[in-house]
């Protein structure tokens, strides 16, 4: 048994392994993160063998997960997941690789791993990041933009009378501001996906991740999609069993 943790900007998320299927347990919102939440997720779990890590936020917070692993299991061996070059049958195409977020290395390794076909794969979540891998698990470059909640939050920063709310209104225009803004930002996540998809020479499948994959994906005038939430902390399982 492993344990699996995905740090992203948001959220943590996590999950034991056995014989390779993911269990995943409660995510834990960044602003709760601290000593005693994570001893109360963890202490009783079976120790595991190894624990993988991945991290894209702040690094307090990977310095307390670290202590609080190594305190609940004594020499556990803690893994932290970096983007490489070339592994696990995927090339990245960064020109200075470490610089891929580790969480778009291991989205690119888990779609190659488990579906083994060109893909557009699109990340839901604090940021929205589309990247592309080709039918010889060639990295072919990606995009970032931010994500729902991001462009809420900027549209409220950056005006003076304008607020949202957590309401899902109907996709269309809107005769309110808060569902104008709802519609508004889908809209401009739904415009990416497709206009990166429209852009394409060969068939990509489509696969989305995060927390918003499934709300953006029931938008999309596309062929059918793919909504795999697991992608990172499938992505730390591959890494973890040496698939090559």
């Amino acid at each position: 048994m492993n344990l699996l943790i995905d740090m992203g900007n948001s959220r943590l998320k996590w999950a034991m392994t056995m014989a390779g299927q993911i269990m995943a347990g409660p995510p834990l919102a960044n602003d709760r993160v601290d000593r005693q939440a994570l001893i109360k997720l963890w202490k009783g779990i079976y120790r595991p063998r190894r624990i993988a890590v991945s991290c894209v936020g702040a690094g307090h917070l990977l310095e307390l997960v670290q202590s609080v692993a190594r305190d609940l299991w004594l020499d556990i061996d803690v893994i932290l997941v970096k983007s490489q070059a070339q592994a696990f049958g995927v090339i990245n195409a960064y020109q200075q690789p470490e610089k891929l977020g580790v969480d778009r290395w291991l989205s690119l390794v888990a779609v190659w791993q488990k579906y083994h076909c060109p893909a557009c794969i699109v990340d839901c979540g604090t940021a929205i990041t589309v990247d592309l891998i080709n039918a010889e698990g060639r990295h072919q470059g990606g995009m970032i933009s931010p994500g729902l909640m991001l462009m809420k939050n900027a549209l409220v920063q950056g005006t003076a009378a304008l607020k949202f709310d957590d309401t899902n209104y109907s996709f269309e225009p809107a005769n309110s501001t808060e569902a104008a803004i709802y519609s508004g930002t889908l809209a401009a996540a739904v415009g990416l996906i497709e206009h990166v998809m429209s852009k394409q020479t060969t068939n990509l499948q489509l696969i989305l991740t995060g927390g918003d994959a499934e709300l953006i994906a029931g938008q999309l005038n596309l062929a059918p999609s793919i909504v795999d939430k697991d992608l990172v902390l499938r992505g730390l399982l591959c890494v973890l069993e040496g698939r090559t």
